[in-house]
């Protein structure tokens, strides 16, 4: 089964000179879902995290069931303010901005590994971000899965960790 087949092109979302790669199809089909979380696993296996952290919203999709299958902890990372109680956080800079990506206090101990799981892979600066972040807390980022890389904005060079993508599109 080819997973590039359950993607959605949409062209002009959400704006006008962007190409969107929507999983939505992919999620949809259960035995896509299913061998997306197969192949995600075989690095799982490999690099042996404690945990799954997923950045909001399509992180959590793509990553819960992984941490599912592995028997492994799930910690969401959430844009700055969605989160009750203490946080640690970390801001970065966006092609059009700035943004803050937060994970709760005490999420992580030093000496915790983890996966870093999201839909997508275009810039680097969420993932890169939140590698930081839990490098700061002492745990250690072992690898880090997308389903699809947008190869030609080369958002894999911002990334420290091991990396892995599912799908390769250029743009």
């Amino acid at each position: 089964m080819k997973l590039e087949n359950y993607i959605r092109v949409v062209e002009g979302f959400p704006t006008k000179e962007i190409s969107f790669k929507d999983i939505s199809p992919l999620l949809a089909d259960p035995l896509a879902t299913h061998q997306m979380v197969a192949e995600f696993n075989e690095y799982v296996k490999e690099w042996k995290p404690d945990y799954v952290i997923g950045p909001e919203s399509r992180g959590f999709v793509c990553g819960i069931p992984l941490a599912y299958e592995d028997h492994l902890g799930f910690i969401m990372a959430r844009k700055k303010g969605k989160l009750p109680g203490k946080v640690i956080s970390k801001s970065y800079t966006l092609e059009y901005g700035t943004a803050t990506i937060e994970l709760p206090e005490n999420c992580l101990k030093k000496g915790d590994k983890v996966v870093l799981v999201d839909d997508l892979l275009a810039t680097g600066g969420t993932l890169a971000a939140l590698e930081d972040l839990i490098e700061e807390i002492g745990a250690e980022v072992v690898g880090i899965l997308t389903v699809i890389e947008l190869t030609d904005l080369k958002g894999a060079e911002q990334l420290k960790a091991p990396y892995a993508s599912l799908i390769k599109y250029p743009h």
